[in-house]
């Protein structure tokens, strides 16, 4: 039980936080017990890649040779996705992975540079099975944690908790022009914004929103599951049937704090390719540099990529969320 360590607080020579270190490892290990249990494989993918991830606002670590004294058209990962879905493809259906990834952002409360990544996938499911893994896997870790078997689970779309929060429907507000002109003329008082509107992407606007007014509110929660968002945001999952201004995508939030984000994935390779080629014109006019082009990965979904659905959690935050501690990371 990793509740063993909650009142224990001592430090090794180099000022490490033991107690929260071995909470860390303690819960990985509960984590894998939970996948084993479910039928899962334990898979491990190369962390140094040829491409990264193709999103817009995320920023990888490039290879350099300090032998050659030359920088590697190489990377380090920024999530296992593309070879977990390799995997997928191979035949594998039920797999997870654990491991370090890393990003060229800023330190923060919630993120380091290198982190732990929890990412699992189903084929031949739909997101709402992963939904299912998600809430089970929480209130396990919960129990193992804090020793406590009731704990508030809450499930909305983004719709209803803007209809809640903000009075008003987002789905409404799907193109930038409308939004912005929406946040000017109701939510000026948290939210200042320029007179020139494309100083900002539809994103941009809504992200504001919900930092500024959402987030704020799920801090009152342990876990709010946030599922259907506005189909703008769709990244790299499926656009639902039934109502095309949403994506079937979900995030979970656990006081305040962001700790996983799922897709049902995206397998048509045109539009796929479609969505990559938007994304890095936009890496290239925003920060000034291309990735190369995820040959693999496009040639693993012209292979065939069966339905699946995936998710990516941050082992760090959820230990976060789970005991109130901020010293978790591994510096």
């Amino acid at each position: 039980m990793i509740s063993k360590y909650k009142n224990q607080y001592f430090k090794s020579k180099n000022g490490i936080n033991m107690a929260n270190k071995l909470a860390l490892f303690q819960l990985q290990q509960t984590i894998r017990n939970f996948f084993n249990k479910e039928g899962f494989i334990d898979v491990l993918t190369p962390p140094i890649v040829e491409n990264p991830g193709m999103e817009t606002h995320i920023h990888p670590f490039a290879i350099h040779s300090v032998h050659q004294e030359k920088t590697h058209n190489l990377y380090l990962h920024t999530s296992p996705e593309f070879h977990m879905k390799e995997l997928l493809s191979e035949g594998m259906n039920k797999i997870f992975t654990m491991s370090y990834c890393f990003r060229d952002e800023p330190n923060s409360e919630t993120h380091r540079k290198q982190f732990i990544m929890l990412e699992w996938y189903r084929a031949n499911e739909n997101y709402e099975k992963i939904m299912e893994d998600t809430i089970q896997l929480f209130k396990y870790c919960y129990e193992q944690v804090r020793n406590k078997t009731q704990v508030d689970i809450k499930k909305l779309t983004v719709q209803e908790i803007f209809q809640s929060v903000l009075q008003f429907d987002i789905l409404n507000y799907l193109e930038r022009d409308k939004l912005f002109n929406k946040i000017k003329s109701d939510f000026s008082e948290r939210i200042s914004l320029s007179n020139n509107k494309d100083d900002y992407a539809w994103d941009d606007l809504f992200f504001l929103l919900m930092y500024n007014y959402i987030e704020p509110e799920l801090k009152k929660d342990p876990f709010v599951l946030l599922y259907e968002f506005p189909e703008p945001l769709r990244a790299l999952s499926t656009i639902k049937e039934d109502d095309p201004r949403v994506c079937e995508r979900f995030e979970v939030y656990c006081h305040g704090i962001e700790i996983c984000n799922c897709f049902n994935e995206l397998t048509d390779p045109i539009e796929q390719m479609k969505r990559f080629e938007k994304d890095s014109k936009l890496k290239e006019e925003i920060y000034h540099y291309k990735l190369p082009w995820p040959k693999r990965f496009i040639s693993t979904l012209e292979k065939g990529l069966p339905k699946s659905a995936g998710i990516a959690l941050g082992v760090e935050r959820l230990l976060m969320a789970i005991t109130a501690e901020e010293d978790v990371f591994f510096d």
